[in-house]
């Protein structure tokens, strides 16, 4: 399959998904996984950052994607949206660890023309979905994905060793998308 059919499909899932197809939103998320796995390693070793910085990137964008899915603009196409989430989310992450990051203005206006202010609304959203996670998974997610503390800072608060932290968020986001799927939320 070439990009644009896997990209047509993709979309046409995430179209089904906002309409309430919970298995559509499932199919999307495990296509699209990989994808922005490759892609944020690739990213990650361009800014010469260390390649476990990727996985933290990719599930910071899983969240993002789920919390700013409604931003999606259906018409346009699902490719440069989801590149604007792994670069703004690298981003963040980067200048988390102190690392300064410069990128050309037209990379940047691409993205601004599909976003829309829908921050009051993902983070009651967030607020929702988090209430479903016990202790320490729920601090860890709200630490990390939504107040941007880096792993480390997030381990030593809580008397954790970082491999333990990044255990911790993988399995709650495990469990935020079987909750998204089950439509508990």
């Amino acid at each position: 399959m070439d990009r644009h059919a896997r990209d047509e499909e993709w979309a046409g899932w995430l179209r089904a998904a906002l309409d309430g197809d919970a298995a559509a939103y499932d199919r999307f998320l495990r296509a699209v996984t990989p994808h922005l796995r490759a892609m944020a390693r690739r990213r990650v070793a361009a800014f010469g950052a260390p390649a476990a910085e990727a996985e933290d990137v990719v599930q910071e964008v899983l969240i993002a994607i789920h919390l700013k899915r409604t931003s999606w603009d259906p018409a346009r196409p699902l490719g440069p949206w989801l590149g604007a989430i792994v670069r703004n989310k690298l981003i963040d992450s980067l200048r988390r660890r102190g690392r300064r990051v410069s990128i050309p203005i037209e990379d940047v206006m691409e993205g601004l023309a599909a976003e829309t202010d829908t921050r009051d609304d993902d983070r009651r959203d967030a607020t929702q979905l988090l209430q479903k996670l016990k202790e320490p998974q729920r601090s860890i997610v709200q630490a990390i994905s939504l107040d941007g503390v880096p792993v480390r800072d997030t381990a030593a608060r809580m008397n954790m060793t970082e491999g333990a932290v990044r255990v911790a968020l993988h399995r709650a986001l495990k469990t935020l998308a079987a909750l998204y799927r089950s439509n508990e939320t």
